[in-house]
């Protein structure tokens, strides 16, 4: 009987440690994770809103006024809405409009209040001109070659025409086209008929300053 009584104490011992360590165990966790499935709850004050006042009934009573504070009234300095204000103030318009530059520098706002700025011109220019060498012709150098000659007048004269007042007249042929040119008229824009004779005219090519005699064509 000792025995047993003995060994029932001592499971009463290890079951009220193991109960008490799963205490303090459990103890830890509820510390530890009450902020994660329990957050504090947190309360934000918001500012009241401002709505427009509405225009209130009067309502006539009989109460006597109460009486006024003997403390003067603060000076009002507008909303908060007065940025919003789509209202054009012309009194501040016209003080802008008023204003004169003063300034002692140069105004911007006119091209010839800039002062003139001499600017020296150099003494030497930065890149010196070189002549090109001159090459000695050597001995029995040929001459350089002479210009070519201008064209010839693309013009073929083949009549005559003799008016009343006794002008005379050239039919004058280029390519498909036919002319009837007098003394002075100029075919094409380039060729001025300079004198017609009964055998042969005599045409300058403006472009290049050059006369040139057209002789009668044959059958």
């Amino acid at each position: 009987m000792k025995l047993g009584k003995s060994a029932n104490s001592e499971d009463r011992k290890k079951a009220a440690v193991v109960v008490g360590f799963a205490l303090i165990v459990i103890g830890l966790l509820y510390y530890q994770l009450h902020d994660v499935f329990f957050p504090p709850t947190t309360t934000v004050a918001t500012a009241p809103t401002s709505e427009p006042s509405k225009p209130s009934a009067t309502i006539e009573t009989t109460q006597e006024s109460p009486a006024k504070p003997s403390n003067p009234a603060a000076k009002s300095l507008g909303t908060t809405s007065a940025a919003l204000d789509p209202t054009l103030h012309m009194e501040a318009m016209l003080v802008t409009e008023s204003l004169e530059y003063t300034g002692g520098g140069r105004n911007i706002f006119s091209a010839s209040s800039a002062p003139p700025i001499d600017i020296q011109k150099p003494l030497a220019s930065a890149r010196p001109v070189v002549a090109p060498p001159v090459i000695p012709c050597p001995p029995n150098c040929p001459p350089p070659p002479p210009p070519p000659p201008p064209p010839v007048i693309d013009l073929k004269f083949f009549g005559t025409e003799i008016l009343a007042n006794g002008t005379r007249q050239a039919f004058l042929l280029h390519d498909d086209s036919v002319f009837l040119a007098s003394v002075g008229d100029v075919v094409l824009r380039r060729y001025r008929v300079v004198a017609i004779e009964g055998k042969s005219i005599r045409v300058e090519d403006m472009q290049y300053k050059d006369t040139q005699t057209l002789p009668l064509l044959t059958n």
